[in-house]
């Protein structure tokens, strides 16, 4: 392991992309307890690589602890003397992360091109590369393609919270529109004020693996072999961007989505003040609008909060599947409504009725759709984040309860009612509710 560290190619890219960033390094378990040091010693400076020198007198600082993978930060700061400190965040990385059992290492690699797809899609082509993590795919945007001028707008944590969350919700309604993916399957936001990842051509914490960069044309091409440490496949256009490439795509996304749901909340309410005077953040939009009345409903039929965020954000996403998938399988006579689309269960799978509406549920018993949960935690990062960014959430929860309310329980429990007389009218205007 010291001697792949001494390699002039590992050094290098290592040192290049850990700049102005906070590492951390992972050592060999001891008693099934992950070992991980971000510091030089309790309420020490934090780690830092800037240079060669750098990387041996860290493995020489810890040798005895086995050090074997090197991380760093989705942050680079201006100052590493006070990380605390969100003002010091310079630049954010927005990432993609993509996990999957290893047997399943193909799906993630189409999993990576749809994301990649997107973003084609948005306009952002050549500040985009991808890292084989050991078990999944990481696809990066490259922190400067968001301009100085939008950074000084939006905090680059936001952007790259937004962005990530904005390209993630899309990815998994193109990939279960294309019954793409396994139960393994995850495409995550691990946007975090302290999330760090594998740096370029560190070594798997367990596996014998490298973490390699490739371009988006090489997705195609890659395979397991690319990681082997003793000749690794690796390219050094990670380093490659184009300033100001992703604005448009920062901007939409943080309408749409909002920023980072982690901020303290006197700090985060501070923060979408004094950002709304320079980036409008528009009305809520239709998906926002459907997960939030399904949700009251499943509230008011069977009165469990959890399962009803968790229900709301399962329908919202059928039914932007089934437009998606239905858009030219109109029918010859009628309006085609997406609730006529059939939805398939994956193996093992429970079914839960509402009325007369099936929703299939995983083994933690919440609902899922294409093999992927829908869990009360990312209803509220997908849902009540952005809409109280917009308008309070707990004001608009009041509302969705109120307005379901005035109808008979039939409509509640009948999947067609429900869309037509109690969705279809206010789900261009449901913040005229609000008064």
């Amino acid at each position: 392991m010291l001697k792949y560290y001494q390699r002039e190619d590992v050094v290098r890219e290592i040192v290049d992309y850990s700049k102005s960033r906070w590492v951390s390094i992972e050592c060999e378990s001891q008693q099934g307890r992950r070992i991980f040091l971000r510091y030089w010693a309790k309420g020490k400076l934090p780690l830092r690589i800037n240079s060669a020198g750098d990387i041996s007198k860290i493995l020489g600082r810890f040798k005895g602890l086995k050090p074997r993978s090197i991380y760093a930060t989705i942050h680079l700061y201006k100052s590493l003397s006070n990380v605390d400190d969100p003002s010091s965040i310079e630049y954010t990385t927005p990432i993609w992360d993509i996990d999957v059992a290893t047997s399943d290492w193909e799906a993630a690699l189409k999993a990576a091109a749809i994301i990649v797809e997107i973003l084609r899609d948005e306009g952002v082509t050549e500040s985009v590369f991808l890292k084989w993590s050991g078990r999944g795919v990481h696809v990066h945007l490259h922190e400067k393609a968001f301009s100085e001028k939008l950074r000084e707008k939006i905090h680059p944590l936001d952007l790259a919270f937004a962005a990530v969350e904005y390209v993630r919700v899309k990815a998994e309604k193109r990939l279960s529109a294309a019954h793409i993916g396994t139960e393994s399957l995850k495409i995550e936001n691990e946007m975090d004020i302290k999330r760090v990842f594998t740096v370029p051509m560190s070594l798997h914490r367990i596996l014998d693996r490298v973490c390699v960069c490739f371009k988006p044309e090489d997705i195609a091409n890659f395979t397991l072999d690319w990681v082997n440490p003793d000749n690794p496949r690796h390219s050094r256009e990670w380093r490659h961007y184009v300033e100001g490439e992703a604005d448009n795509l920062g901007v939409k996304a943080f309408r749409q989505v909002g920023g980072y749901i982690g901020w303290q909340q006197p700090a985060r309410e501070q923060g979408l003040k004094a950002l709304a005077k320079t980036v409008k953040t528009g009305k809520l939009g239709r998906f926002q609008v459907m997960a939030l009345l399904q949700a009251a409903r499943y509230y008011l039929v069977k009165g469990d909060l959890e399962k009803a965020k968790s229900f709301g954000l399962n329908r919202a996403i059928f039914y932007a599947w089934a437009k998606y998938h239905g858009r030219y399988r109109r029918k010859a006579v009628g309006v085609r409504r997406p609730a006529e689309e059939k939805e398939k269960p994956m193996e093992g799978e429970a079914v839960e009725m509402l009325g007369n509406e099936a929703a299939f549920l995983s083994s933690r018993g919440w609902f899922t759709i294409g093999g992927q949960e829908q869990t009360p935690r990312d209803y509220d990062r997908q849902i009540a984040f952005r809409i109280s960014s917009i308008v309070p959430y707990e004001k608009a929860w009041e509302a969705a309860v109120k307005y379901l309310s005035r109808f008979p329980r039939e409509v509640l429990l009948d999947q067609r009612k429900f869309y037509e007389k109690a969705y279809k009218p206010v789900r261009d205007r449901f913040q005229d509710l609000l008064g």
